[in-house]
């Protein structure tokens, strides 16, 4: 683009600008998102929460803000912690496999995907401060009807569920 970034609002972790037509929402002060893909024995670790901006519950992989409390805070153990605090699995090490974006046609936040790796079950997990997370352990193959049978439930779906979802919804085209 051509104009330069005007501010419209900001508040304690989100901005709004504006840029020539468009609006869009950023993170402040850095604050960054990992986002944990965590298999353990051939059962991924996923989460359910409830969202205010959908007014629902919500079914994700583990997830969390870097540097929301720390500045410069270290994304592998920022999402060791995360990991930890969420779903009660620590990891030994944390593979970065990459950085995307959900939806960057209203926000100019991305992710850092990672796998976990070397996990241990330590603790219940669900969150902290009154998150309520709910820890579900699936195996792999059953994850397209464990998702189905969420969205029966009401759960929304989280857009970086697709990670586990391809394989089903690509071959069903075929």
């Amino acid at each position: 683009m051509t104009s330069e970034a005007s501010l419209a609002w900001q508040g304690k972790y989100i901005c709004v600008k504006t840029e020539g037509t468009w609006e869009y929402v950023s993170r402040v002060r850095g604050i960054g998102a990992a986002v944990i893909l965590a298999i353990d024995e051939g059962h991924v670790v996923l989460v359910e929460q409830f969202r205010v901006p959908i007014g629902a519950n919500c079914l994700e992989l583990p997830a969390g803000l870097i540097g929301d409390e720390q500045e410069g805070e270290d994304i592998h153990l920022a999402a060791i912690r995360e990991l930890e605090e969420e779903t009660g699995y620590r990891a030994a090490r944390m593979v970065d496999l990459g950085r995307f974006h959900a939806s960057p046609g209203m926000s100019s936040e991305g992710f850092t995907l990672l796998r976990a790796e070397g996990l241990e079950k330590v603790g219940e997990g669900g969150g902290v401060e009154n998150e309520d997370i709910v820890v579900h352990r699936v195996p792999v193959s059953e994850v397209p009807a464990f998702v189905e049978a969420k969205r029966r439930e009401g759960l929304a779906i989280d857009v970086k569920m697709l990670l586990l979802l391809a394989g089903c919804l690509l071959g069903a085209g075929s």
